[in-house]
């Protein structure tokens, strides 16, 4: 550069290379790249959904857990118990918390230590039923993170040697919380040695310690362990409340659901919140596959693989009006759809069930739908008691049936068969009600007992027969059974006189059984007897005597107009164990 050209101002000179770098620029050619926008320009960008959609997605039993004992649903006792412990400062030092899977164990225990260490908003506070749930304690027990809150898994920390750290921590004070607390769950699990290391420190802990248990199975637990801490028992969840707590879930999470799809989620779940919350996520995640988002009850059956409540009902009405063919055509129809034989039968036993309470009640049935509350109340109307109560027995053996046959289809078929020919048999009550008006108003002759008095047998003149079978008493007395039997079915008496005996032995007995007799009758008589065998015209032998009188009898009782009208109802009826009056001295009946 030469003296005369101008010079340039200083605050004109080029870019740098670190400047063209930046710019994008090549700092060796000089060559320009697409021109960036000037930085004060750049807008912040806005926060996209893919921050949203990166976080995991929580199930709904974990989103809608209790934070506070007012959400915990259904244990009213336990809070208003827990409520006045506090309130008058009598807090014990360990509480066992037990129930069925999905009630709330483990979030009430999270819910006492938040209660026993919360310090309010302004760090004032003490014990309260109501915690703040904004204080630290609060907030850093609810995450899972606060120190002094130690929660354990006894199914997987078993050991003495688990307990044995337990016992050695209690004796320091807590870090920042007004008290230290365990939370063994599962405390069931844990092993026999472990119980009895506990079992000093459990029963005095220090002040500041406090231990919280929940279990499933409380009859596991030693009684040294029951007998040192405070037991609460969470009660399962009526279904109704489920389905008012499902339904505000469903508001919260911006769904449309069926108040009859809710029902069914309430009961299957048998209790448990959880249990629902979990099938309502899944019923939410199936409705939303038709494009539709709504949680219907027919998807929902599906689903669970329930019985539709109409097609239930339908099968019933085919049951009782003995229509086979129907019957089974719709439980074909049931299980192509994906219908469980079991559940198809516990799915008959529940209505049965319901259209008796609605038949004892006498109110209104209690159904979500119209027409549910209809048909329940025609059957309850139609049916008799004692008919609903042989309906539920031998449904109850058909569900054995079903779910210990080799073929649940086949089983149900079977046992819904038998219970179709069951309904079309009057009822036995109704049957004797209608023969008694029918005696009472002469159509048929009343029975021995009701109306006249029988009349009394007339005297019958002692015959030898009578005095043979009064020997063969005798001898049967005396001991000698096997004598006794064998006068009793082998002689037929020709000649009974003053110690003779003349008899016919009765046909396929070849063996003569004059020795063993006479050697009975002189025993019993003292007397030695002429016991021969003779011609001529003879008794039928006892045996034969009794046989003949049983069936006279039988005769005599199917001739009753009381047993004809009977075997006119029930065709397919056997007379069974008649009661026979055999002449003195004929032995025991055939039958024995």
């Amino acid at each position: 550069m030469s003296d005369s050209d101008p010079e340039l101002p200083e605050d004109d000179t080029g870019p740098t290379a670190e400047e063209l770098e930046a710019a994008g620029q090549s700092a060796l050619f000089g060559d320009p790249a697409p021109t960036a926008p000037p930085p004060a320009k750049v807008e912040a960008p806005a926060p996209t959904p893919v921050a949203t959609t990166n976080q995991p997605y929580r199930v709904l039993a974990r989103k809608y857990r209790p934070q506070t004992f007012s959400e915990l649903i259904g244990q009213e006792a336990m809070v208003r118990t827990l409520a006045n412990a506090i309130a008058r400062d009598r807090l014990a030092h360990a509480f066992l918390m037990t129930g069925v899977r999905g009630v709330g164990k483990t979030s009430t225990a999270r819910l006492i230590a938040k209660a026993l260490n919360c310090v309010g908003p302004d760090g004032q506070g003490g014990p309260t039923i109501d915690p703040c749930g904004q204080c630290e304690p609060c907030t850093a027990i609810a995450e899972g993170r606060h120190i002094d809150v130690i929660e354990m898994d006894a199914a997987s920390n078993t050991g003495v040697d688990d307990v044995r750290e337990i016992i050695e921590q209690v004796r320091y004070a807590a870090v920042s919380a007004r008290y230290k607390i365990y939370i063994i769950d599962e405390v069931h699990m844990l092993s026999r040695n472990a119980f009895n290391a506990l079992l000093k420190t459990l029963e005095e802990p220090p002040p500041h310690v406090k231990f919280l248990f929940a279990t499933t199975e409380v009859d596991k637990l030693p009684v040294t362990v029951l007998s040192r801490t405070q037991r609460f028992d969470l009660r399962r969840i009526p279904a109704a409340l489920l389905a008012e707590h499902f339904a505000k879930v469903c508001s919260l999470e911006g769904v449309e659901a069926e108040g009859e799809a809710l029902a069914i989620i309430a009961n299957a779940a048998e209790g448990s919140v959880r249990d629902g919350l979990s099938i309502l996520d899944q019923a939410i995640a199936h409705a939303d596959l038709d494009g539709e988002g709504k949680v219907s009850a027919t998807r929902v059956r599906d689903m669970l693989g329930l019985a539709d409540k109409s097609a239930q009902r339908r099968l019933l009405g085919h049951v009782l009006e003995g229509d086979a063919q129907a019957l089974l055509a719709a439980v074909d129809e049931q299980y192509a759809l994906g219908v469980e034989p079991l559940a198809l039968m516990r799915a008959l036993m529940d209505l049965t069930h319901r259209i008796t309470l609605a038949q004892v009640s006498g109110g209104e049935p209690d159904a979500p739908a119209e027409e549910e509350r209809a048909a329940l109340a025609d059957f309850a109307a139609r049916l008799g008691a004692a008919e609903l109560h042989r309906l539920w027995q031998l449904l109850l053996k058909g569900h054995d049936e079903v779910r210990t046959g080799p073929d649940p289809l086949v089983s149900l078929q079977m046992a819904l068969l038998r219970i179709l020919h069951a309904a079309q048999m009057p009822d036995p009550g109704k049957l004797a009600r209608r023969i008694e008006e029918l005696a009472a108003s002469g159509m048929v002759a009343a029975p021995t007992g009701e109306g006249a008095p029988a009349a009394a047998p007339a005297p019958v003149a002692a015959t030898p027969a009578q005095d043979w079978a009064a020997l063969v008493d005798a001898v049967d007395a005396a001991g000698q059974l096997r004598v006794a039997q064998m006068m009793r079915d082998r002689v037929r008496v020709i000649e009974l006189g003053s110690e003779r005996l003349v008899y016919q032995q009765a046909d396929n007995f070849p063996d003569d059984p004059a020795p063993d007799i006479r050697e009975a009758l002189f025993k019993v008589t003292g007397k030695r007897w002429l016991v021969e065998r003779g011609t001529g015209a003879a008794q039928p032998s006892l045996r034969e005597v009794a046989e003949a009188e049983a069936v006279a009898e039988n005769e005599r009782i199917r001739s009753d107009p009381l047993v004809k009208a009977a075997f006119e109802a029930f065709p397919e009826a056997e007379l069974i164990d008649a009661p026979v009056k055999a002449a003195a001295g004929a032995g025991s009946p055939p039958w024995n």
